[in-house]
């Protein structure tokens, strides 16, 4: 999850490679989001909106698109640290592109209305990020899962007959647990990419809802972020086998944490492309 050791990593890896920081920021202006992500292959015309979704404590501004016809899976993102923004719906919008109905929400509603920060440069937003980050716990988490998933069932657009899917980015990793947990009859395929706080030591970690899942995993976790906590990926391995559900527990080796999206300062295009890749063939095997 987003701290001063992501800052300290992610520093030292940008030292390391040949774009910086203001190389990256050149191209992603000049170039726009759509460039850095390539279109689904037989991508399908989709319809997209902005909208306001009522939760028991509040509204929350979300992101809505799906295919332009027909009825297909739910999916649920949660977005990293730096919350909803150009490049989280870039990715929502070809999720959808593949078939899938995908609401990209903005988990700090209560807070303020995205986007919460113009950078994805930690350093830089820390002091906004961390209380926005700090305001959220397992309550808030499930409540909004429910919600969120609850209006997923109400449109038209959604195939109410087929399993949904969640998948989170940074500290949204955990926020998939919790849903699948909460809605474990309608979450059947989930996904973690670079997750923070995935197996801890306080009664309400996130590894101790397993047994109350029935979601097929992945978790694609960043290099560094192994280095610092080798042990999570065998407690997890640990707890899918003890309730019999497949997982897919894989570290992604050169890719630092939050190395998926395509805006972050870390931005692996290989790994994060290898990670799509494993993200769509779960979704198609676990919501059939």
């Amino acid at each position: 999850m987003c701290d001063d050791r992501t800052v300290a990593d992610n520093t030292e890896y940008l030292r390391a490679t040949t774009l910086s920081r203001r190389q990256f920021g050149a191209v992603s202006a000049g170039a726009g989001l759509a460039m850095l992500l390539p279109r689904a292959a037989n991508a399908q015309a989709v319809s997209e909106t902005d909208l306001d979704i009522t939760t028991p404590d509040g509204e929350a501004d979300c992101y809505f698109v799906h295919p332009s016809s027909g009825a297909h899976p739910g999916v649920l993102i949660w977005p990293d640290a730096f919350g909803l923004r150009p490049a989280k719906k870039q990715m929502g919008r070809r999720l959808a592109e593949s078939g899938y109905s995908v609401l990209v929400v903005n988990p700090y509603y209560r807070s303020q209305r995205a986007p919460v920060v113009s950078s994805t440069n930690f350093a830089e937003v820390r002091d906004t990020i961390m209380p926005l980050m700090g305001s959220l716990n397992a309550d808030t988490q499930t409540r909004d899962a429910m919600a969120f998933i609850g209006f997923l069932d109400d449109q038209p657009a959604v195939d109410h007959s087929r399993k949904m899917g969640t998948m989170g980015y940074c500290m949204g990793g955990p926020f998939t647990m919790r849903t699948a947990a909460a809605v474990p009859d309608r979450i059947g395929a989930a996904a973690s990419f670079h997750g923070g706080g995935l197996v801890t030591d306080a009664p309400d970690s996130p590894h101790l809802l397993v047994p109350k899942m029935t979601a097929h995993y992945l978790f694609a976790i960043a290099e560094n972020d192994d280095e610092n906590q080798p042990e999570a990926k065998d407690v997890l391995r640990d707890a899918f086998a003890q309730a019999g559900l497949p997982a897919e527990i894989e570290v992604y080796a050169g890719a630092m944490h939050g190395w998926c999206p395509p805006d972050s300062t870390v931005y692996h295009e290989a790994q994060a492309e290898r990670a799509w890749s494993r993200l769509l063939v779960l979704f198609e095997d676990a919501l059939a």
